[in-house]
């Protein structure tokens, strides 16, 4: 079900409240935007991200009611309806950017698109970006050089890890299907680092299109029908705002089919998915913060640097690993950030 809300976040534990509007002030109060999308009608997740970055702000000196606002607005994703969802944050944006916010936060590239089209003066501070120069959010990682800066939740080198850690769980898959959105230059970029593997892995690849459920549904069926043998195939789903929009379709079908699969969101694994290695997005909102607090100092985001991530995460679903025949290595497990039972 698709939600909005226009409401501010206060405090270190992600409640939703309005904010106080006859608070004391001894400060100039200085107002910050967030213009949030989810993928998924529970908000826990995003709003767990948000309490971080305010946890983060106050260590810096910034407490509401004193010397800042938060204005948040929220837009949680539809599987049935992805247009309807683009169409809310493309609502969103300006109505954000008419409250005159002297910076504004975005959660990934589907906030980012609307936000950049609704200003292009306000300083915007992004986090969960696969490919901000692709996307022409900014015009290198260096020197973005425009009104936005931030975190990117990829390097492209990771994709070659994702088939690393499949061969270490399925030492005998010989093929696997890489599922990716062939029109971002993402996943253009996430295809060529995973196709740089196979040489030194012995992995036939096989790209799949994310699209719609009846795509999807048409790719896994094509790939499972020349599959030969028991743990022979496997998956990659790589890093997309598709993928995350349809997870509980391509977990199931994994599942169906039997293939092991590797995802770059710990989400997937907590629906089911077997197992997940990528960044680690509260620590971006908490890394957003200082970003943040540097432009409400005066520092401009065209001379911040677009920032790589530095901390990532491995999760793993052992009752998914159980029902596919997969005996979980020490060394993986040990590796995990998370594992769930």
């Amino acid at each position: 079900m698709n939600r909005r809300e226009f409401t501010t976040v206060l405090g270190g534990a992600g409640v939703l409240w309005p904010l106080a509007s006859d608070a004391q002030q001894s400060e100039r109060i200085r107002r910050v935007g967030i213009l949030m999308g989810g993928a998924s009608a529970d908000l826990s997740e995003y709003q767990a991200r948000v309490a971080a970055f305010l946890q983060e702000m106050q260590k810096l000196g910034w407490a509401e009611g004193r010397n800042l606002r938060i204005d948040s607005l929220w837009a949680v994703g539809n599987p049935e309806n992805v247009l309807e969802y683009a169409a809310e944050l493309a609502t969103l944006a300006p109505v954000l950017t008419a409250l005159a916010p002297d910076v504004v936060l975005t959660n990934g590239t589907g906030t980012m698109t609307p936000m950049l089209e609704a200003t292009r003066n306000v300083p915007i501070v992004f986090v969960n970006v696969t490919d901000p120069v692709g996307a022409g959010f900014v015009e290198n990682l260096a020197r973005p050089a425009r009104n936005a800066t931030g975190f990117t939740n990829f390097q492209h080198v990771i994709a070659g890890k994702w088939l690393e850690i499949l061969k270490d769980l399925a030492p005998n898959v010989s093929r696997v299907a890489v599922l990716r959105d062939s029109s971002t230059a993402a996943g253009a970029g996430q295809w060529a680092a995973i196709r740089a593997m196979p040489p030194l892995l012995g992995v036939e690849l096989v790209s799949g299109d994310l699209g719609e459920p009846p795509e999807i549904e048409r790719a896994f069926a094509a790939f499972a029908h020349t599959s030969v043998g028991s743990l022979t195939s496997g998956l990659i789903v790589t890093a997309s705002a598709i993928a995350t929009v349809h997870r509980k379709l391509i977990i199931s079908l994994a599942a169906r089919y039997k293939l092991p699969a590797v995802y770059s969101r710990k989400l997937f694994v907590k629906d089911g998915g077997l197992i997940s290695y990528g960044t680690n997005i509260t620590h971006q909102f908490r890394l957003a913060a200082g970003y943040i607090d540097r432009i409400l100092r005066g520092e401009k985001p065209a001379d911040l640097p677009v920032q790589a991530p530095t901390k990532y995460e491995l999760a793993i679903n052992l009752k998914t690993a159980k029902a596919l025949g997969i005996d979980v290595p020490d060394k993986v497990l040990k590796a995990a950030d998370e594992v769930i039972e």
